[in-house]
């Protein structure tokens, strides 16, 4: 939660338009892949107020975040003297020992940090100190304090828990009076007993994270005093394939400052190494999923289905040439979308990154073509299909491109309709209506009988059910690629409004479309054959509550859950309409 948090705050500053230089008082965290990221996005390290004051000498004004690791006192006393806009991301956790320490060690106390004599967040502690702080790292150095002396014991956040409470214990044996906070991180306890736990259910473990990590490599200490094979890895180039191959089931954790889109990669290349047992048919089946979700194919087949399932929740008869239409439509412009948004894919989804720079030509080929095929279905339906399917292959195209020239971007807050919260969601949703429901309804007429509004109602009843299920599939992969969004500073859902309250958002959607089919059920607005619609409704569900249950796992999977739903819907009712099954 505090490098989450560090993090998130730095790149939200770093993204502001603000000319004024951006800071980091020391390493933000203990990763190089993450300290990487941000000198590229500008945003240089000082590690003294010396260095500072140099860097602007020249009077110009800057901003300074202090570490997750925090500082202590008399540097950021120093630091607000200085008259620069200073932005806190110290740990809450850290901010809670400082404070512990302030207070007991000006009652007379001398603090007694478990931690590591040179590790930043256990110097920053020290400062809070009122008398001299004493750092320990193991029971024995309590040997150098005398017994009567009145002391206060904290942890450094990120220490081993089992070594602090053999610590603890031998404090209240020698300092009977003395006053002891566990202030290790609640995160970093359940992640080194999970990796004990680990260690029983696994036949190997890779660690991910920084090589300069303190909870990192505590994480490999713990899994090799567990005898378990243990591999400490930055990046996925890291690992021995060979030895790795020659197990069965490989266990992974990572340390607190090791960010989604590394333990990503690093399971990406996990995946693609073939275990010694592994089943052939069990390889080819993810392999095939895998490719049929990153080239956008499922998602093609999904809505060339689904279409069918629109059709009849919207009472208008099914038909392929409208399907087909209405899929090879959505398939060109996921792809070119997904492709335009390879900056945040790098990072939220690096393999589907990969795959788009590797197939780049025949993908985009392909999306012209389907673009072109479906415009040509359009014209062979009609004028008006066709003329309504132009318009959204031109509003398509208009949504990634910058609608404000680059030397006035900076007056506006969005140059492109992408960069406004929650328009791809939405813009989704209007397309699907519009290819599923709309164009068919005026190509063939709104009824036999007339256009009266009540045989509206099922169009319309349709057309909100359509756009809230894709508005909560667009949102649920928004959640997927939260962190991609922020690095590149795109402003979606999620970001804005929090994942959190996004998941409220989402589950309450998902109610709304489960009320409204039973409500037009009881209200005979619409047939049986519109249960159909809770195939994906339960599909979205399922990964919704799954991704809250894991919080990280490949989104290929998900995406894969996604996509076989939407697809049963509609090859439900394409079996039923052929084989006039009564519904």
């Amino acid at each position: 939660m505090g490098v989450r948090k560090a993090l998130e705050l730095t790149l939200s500053e770093a993204n502001k338009k603000d000319p004024r230089p951006l800071y980091t008082f020391g390493p933000l965290i203990h990763n190089t892949q993450v300290l990487e990221l941000l000198s590229a996005k500008g945003i240089k390290i000082v590690n003294s107020i010396q260095d500072l004051a140099s860097m602007c000498k020249d009077g110009s004004q800057a901003r300074v975040i202090i570490r997750a690791h925090g500082i202590p006192p008399q540097t950021r006393a120093m630091l607000r003297q200085s008259h620069l806009q200073i932005k806190d991301a110290t740990c809450p956790k850290v901010a809670q020992v400082q404070a512990l320490i302030k207070y007991h060690t000006s009652k007379g106390r001398k603090a007694v940090i478990v931690g590591d004599q040179e590790h930043p967040e256990v110097i920053g502690l020290k400062g809070y100190s009122k008398t001299e702080a004493i750092v320990i790292q193991k029971k024995e150095d309590l040997a150098l304090i005398p017994p009567e002396t009145p002391i206060v014991v904290v942890a450094q956040t990120t220490q081993d828990a089992l070594t602090y409470k053999e610590i603890s214990q031998a404090v209240k044996e020698r300092f009977p009076n003395a006053v002891i906070f566990d202030t290790i991180c609640n995160a970093t306890q359940e992640r080194q007993a999970e990796v004990r736990d680990l260690c029983r259910q696994v036949d190997a473990v890779v660690v991910i994270g920084g090589k300069e990590s303190g909870n990192t490599k505590r994480l490999v200490q713990i899994a090799r005093e567990c005898n378990s094979p243990a591999f400490h890895v930055e990046t996925g180039v890291d690992l021995d394939r060979a030895k790795l191959s020659q197990f069965q089931v490989i266990g992974v954790t990572a340390g607190a400052s090791t960010p989604s889109w590394l333990i990503k990669d690093v399971l990406r290349e996990i995946e693609a190494i073939k275990g010694a047992r592994d089943s052939h048919i069990r390889t080819l089946f993810y392999r095939v999923t895998k490719f049929l979700v990153l080239s956008n194919l499922a998602a093609w087949v999904s809505t060339f289905f689904f279409a069918f399932a629109a059709a009849e929740t919207s009472l208008t008869p099914p038909s392929i040439p409208y399907s087909f239409m209405a899929s090879l439509y959505l398939f060109s412009m996921h792809v070119l979308n997904r492709y335009l948004d390879k900056g945040a894919s790098a990072y939220s989804e690096p393999e589907r990154a990969s795959f788009l720079r590797k197939h780049r030509t025949w993908l985009l080929s392909s999306a012209l073509l389907a673009n072109m095929g479906s415009l040509g279905i359009a014209f062979t339906l009609g004028k008006i299909p066709f003329i309504t399917l132009f318009t959204l292959t031109a509003l398509g195209l208009l949504y990634s491109i910058p609608l404000v020239p680059s030397r006035f971007s900076e007056r506006f807050s969005f140059s492109k309709i992408k960069d406004i919260p929650g328009s791809k969601g939405t813009s989704e949703a209007l397309a699907w209506v519009a290819v599923m429901i709309f164009i068919p309804l005026v190509g063939e007429g709104f009824t036999q009988s007339g256009s009266d509004a009540f045989e509206l109602k099922p169009a319309l009843i349709a057309s909100i059910v359509v756009f809230l299920l894709v508005f909560i599939r667009s949102a649920l992969f928004e959640i997927f690629q939260i962190q991609g969004d922020l690095i590149v500073g795109r402003e979606t859902l999620p970001i804005v409004l929090g994942k959190d309250r996004t998941l409220k958002l989402l589950k309450i959607l998902l109610a709304l479309v489960l009320i409204l089919l039973f409500l037009s059920q009881l209200a005979d607005l619409l047939t049986s054959s519109a249960l159909v619609m809770l195939l994906p409704t339960i599909g979205l569900s399922v990964c919704l509550f799954a991704y809250q249950k894991r919080g990280l796992d490949t989104a290929i999977l998900y995406e894969a859950l996604i996509e076989t739903s939407f697809l049963l819907a509609g090859l439900l009712v394409l079996a039923a309409w052929y084989l006039r099954w009564p519904w």
